[in-house]
């Protein structure tokens, strides 16, 4: 261990700690020790102190006791002439540090609460997000889960200029990193000169500015607690198994850029308790022998222009990265980015125009691989700020293509356009809506390109099972809609044969994994009626997922011989589960919410929770972020539930599972839910109608309490009572 890192980090724990015993001491003479402290929409309370220590900080007085543990574990300052090891004593610093920096940006929330923005997006006025919510955490943690994030890079300080900022961030995002900015050098932060050089920052764009200050750097940190306790299922408290699960299994660094000082140092020590190494810009002291981190600890002085491959070879991080013809940058990176307002040069679809998409199998001799035609008005052809119809037609053939890998393949049409810098993609089928951007215009991307990404990544990631692609695409008025007449009499074909099926007479069943790189103990059971949590995956999609990739992580599961009809338990699924669990879990129910229901990673779409006094059943989805009737918001119930547990009287579901037969079948199905959010209501409504009118209660929405009724148990059943919700003459759920 370098004893000038060492000395230095101790130094600036001792300066942070400063700083928050002072800053908590103004604030409880202003506010009093029972003001309430917390981070934005988050069941983690202050969350490296709380996955850390187990210590919930609920009020400017819990904070107290923080600061004394803190004084406890900080090492006394090195000596000149002081022959101590230093690993333990840094590593403590370090671990102190992130506590301080957490109860200093806790009370900025106390006495600032507007300083950090609430959400995903900046805004002209504010640059600063602060720390993510747990809608954020789970949204954004099911990219890591699927691999389309591989880890994060935590910048702290700032780039000589603006384009060096941005020539390296634009690498890290083709890498498809998230990056979380925090601190500053010289007045200067990294985010501001992404700003500065015209680069998107927001969770969209995976350009996340934390804050201007160097303790905003805690907020990296509570996201990688979290994400262990969310997803891996850890218990707070149970610091080495968080910090073990932080090594292995989420892959971040960290990058300085400018003259290290002591804070940065002890913050660096607070990353290598994580197994994140440091990679900095500047000559400071090496820690290059390997131990707490997989590799070097801290290498320093690497050129910028090698500074991103250097530290994910530090860091021993493997990046897939394509190389997709466009005269753009690439990757999922760019997916949530925004093109808004002044900067659309041309816009396709959305309710402004019509625009639909279609995959389509062909014979092998009806296909000409690469070949791409562009049928109508090209962006040259056409005015800044114009709308097109649009059809984009994919024609796929191969020896091992099937039918049922049609709507596979189409539905990554949605991710693989949004890759594309300055394309902004949303929806599917016959409801697609493209923006293209003019600064994207300007670098030479035409429509012609849709089809180069199509043509390119339907080869890379689907390759096994397709020889040829080519691609039409339509912007003239009458071919649209001839496209559109086609596409529509293929979607309803494909939703009439799902629809159809059932679980009784299909056999087998097919298992998700995906998330267990992140939930090890998780296993999604797919059948026909029932969708995984996620909304992802449909039977047939793990069916067709399986035969592209046989050792993937969507595997056959043999029924075997029916345990339960009512409560859906299979031998052959237990099997599996039991197996495919390492052990963690035995078997679980199907049909049921109260016995032993299905686990969940926290990637669910909704969650589901037993209302005691009124008989039934509460579904919440993680785009509401109000308190619910059990008491409890989606986040703080989503921190219950998931990370591969077995939760009687919780589930995690998907939106459309809420509609179909099966849904807690054994306690009665869709006549238990007496509470959704308005929103979702309205979402489902169709679909769920239909399924109202077939359990012989047609006006069940109508029924059912929302928020604008109440969000207590006491102010909901007074609704229910008057509209005669069945679930008040319904057996009892407990």
């Amino acid at each position: 261990m370098s004893k000038i890192i060492a000395a230095a980090g101790i130094r600036g724990a001792h300066s942070f700690v400063a700083q928050a015993k002072q800053k908590l001491a103004a604030a409880l003479e202003k506010h009093g020790p029972d003001k309430e402290v917390s981070f934005p929409n988050t069941g983690y309370y202050l969350p490296v102190i709380y996955g850390i220590l187990g210590v919930p900080v609920k009020t400017l007085g819990d904070m107290k006791g923080i600061i004394e543990r803190c004084e406890l574990i900080l090492p006394p300052l090195v000596r000149e002439k002081s022959h101590l090891p230093y690993l333990g004593p840094a590593l403590d610093a370090g671990m102190v540090t992130l506590f301080a920096q957490e109860l200093i940006e806790g009370i900025r929330y106390v006495d600032d609460p507007d300083f950090y923005l609430r959400g995903e997006d900046l805004t002209p006025e504010k640059i600063w997000l602060g720390a993510a919510d747990d809608v954020i955490l789970r949204k954004r943690g099911v990219e890591f889960v699927d691999g389309t994030a591989p880890g994060f890079a935590a910048i702290l300080g700032a780039a000589p200029n603006p384009q060096v900022a941005a020539d390296i961030a634009v690498e890290l995002q083709k890498k498809n990193l998230y990056v979380f900015m925090a601190g500053s050098y010289k007045g200067k932060s990294f985010a501001q000169q992404l700003l500065e050089a015209g680069v998107e920052c927001g969770w969209g764009t995976r350009l996340v500015s934390f804050g201007p200050d160097t303790s905003a750097a805690v907020f990296a940190f509570g996201f990688a607690t979290r994400a262990a306790m969310s997803f891996g299922g850890l218990e707070p408290g149970d610091f080495r198994k968080i910090l073990i699960y932080n090594k292995d299994r989420v892959f971040a660094f960290a990058l300085t850029f400018g003259q290290v000082v002591e804070e940065w140092y002890a913050t660096g020590l607070g990353a290598v308790n994580y197994g994140f190494p440091i990679i900095a810009d500047t000559p400071i002291p090496q820690i290059l022998p390997t131990g707490v981190c997989t590799y070097e600890h801290v290498v320093s002085n690497v050129p910028h222009k090698e500074i991103v491959q250097r530290a994910t070879e530090v860091r021993g991080l493997k990046v897939k990265v394509s190389e997709v013809p466009v005269p753009v940058a690439y990757g999922p990176a760019f997916e949530g980015e925004r093109v808004r307002g002044e900067d659309i040069y041309a816009e396709m679809g959305g309710g402004r125009t019509q625009a639909v998409e279609w995959t389509t199998m062909a014979s092998m001799d009806e296909v000409e691989d690469g070949k791409i035609e562009v049928i109508g008005p090209d962006l040259t052809d056409i005015q800044p700020g114009a709308k097109l119809p649009l059809a984009i037609k994919v024609e796929v053939a191969g020896r091992e293509m099937q039918v049922d890998f049609e709507p596979i393949l189409e539905r990554q049409i949605h991710h693989l356009l949004n890759y594309a810098q300055g394309l902004m993609h949303i929806g599917q089928r016959d409801i697609a809506w493209l923006r293209v951007s003019k600064s994207a215009v300007d670098k030479g991307f035409r429509l012609q390109h849709i089809g180069s990404i199509l043509h390119a990544k339907y080869h890379e990631d689907f390759g096994s099972i397709l020889d040829k692609v080519q691609v039409k695409i339509f912007t003239d008025k009458a071919k649209v809609e001839e496209i559109l007449a086609k596409a529509r009499a293929v979607y309803k074909s494909r939703d009439e044969r799902i629809a159809g099926m059932t679980d009784e007479d299909t056999d087998p069943f097919y298992s998700c994994t995906l998330c267990q790189s992140f939930a090890p103990s998780h296993v999604c059971v797919v059948t026909p009626e029932r969708t995984g949590l996620c909304g992802a995956y449909s039977w047939l999609d793990c069916k067709a997922s399986n035969q592209i990739n046989p050792t993937g992580p969507n595997q056959p599961i043999p029924k075997g011989t029916t345990l339960d009809p009512v409560y859906g338990q299979w031998s052959g699924v237990n099997a599996f589960v039991q197996k495919a669990s390492r052990g963690k879990v035995e078997r679980y129910d199907a049909y049921s919410i109260m016995r032993e229901p299905m686990t969940s990673c926290g990637c669910f779409e909704c969650l589901a929770a037993v209302v005691p006094m009124c008989n039934g059943i509460m579904i919440v989805d993680r785009d509401y972020s109000g308190m619910t009737p059990s008491g409890m918001k989606f986040t703080t119930l989503a921190g219950s539930v998931g990370g591969g547990n077995v939760t009687p009287g919780f589930l995690g579901h998907s939106k459309y599972y809420i509609t179909s037969r099966k849904y807690i079948a054994a306690e009665g199905g869709l006549k238990r839910v007496v509470w959704m959010p308005k929103r979702l209501k309205e979402e489902l409504r169709e679909r769920f109608d239909k399924r109202a009118s077939e359990v012989g209660v047609p006006d069940l929405l109508e029924r059912i309490a929302d928020e604008t009724v109440g969000i207590t148990e006491e102010e909901i059943i007074t609704f229910l009572q008057e509209k005669q919700h069945p679930a008040l003459t319904m057996d009892p759920i407990m």
